[in-house]
């Protein structure tokens, strides 16, 4: 099993930058991979970007390119999102999340563990 806590979330206005932290616990192996996904109220949840602990191949979704960035910190067992140039669009509650092995899939049902999330609110 892995226990996943997220933090970091808040308000801040257009155009700030937030950054998430993501503490992973127990089976932390370095053989998974780790992503950030978004849920705003009465939407889908949706990926918004993965990176492989081992390798640190990273993928991120379009809407996010360029203003985001993830990162990991395996002594640690730490994952960040750092974001920037927030847009209202991108209010929505966080979530990190882990699945084992290498690959990077961008869909929610290929993850196994999930943080309990972290709302993140963009003021226009």
């Amino acid at each position: 099993q892995v226990q996943l806590v997220e933090s970091g979330g808040g308000l801040v206005q257009a155009g700030g930058s937030l950054r998430l932290s993501c503490a992973a616990s127990g089976r932390t192996g370095t053989d998974l991979t780790m992503a950030w996904f978004r849920q705003a109220p009465g939407k889908e949840r949706e990926f918004v970007a993965g990176i492989v602990r081992n390798t640190g191949g990273t993928r991120y979704a379009d809407a996010v390119k360029g203003r985001f960035t993830i990162s990991r910190d395996n002594a640690k067992n730490m994952v960040y999102l750092q974001m920037s140039s927030l847009k209202p669009e991108d209010t929505a509650v966080y979530y990190c999340a882990a699945r084992p092995g290498w690959a990077l899939f961008l869909v929610t049902n290929e993850y196994v563990y999930w943080g309990q999330g972290t709302q993140v609110t963009v003021s226009s």
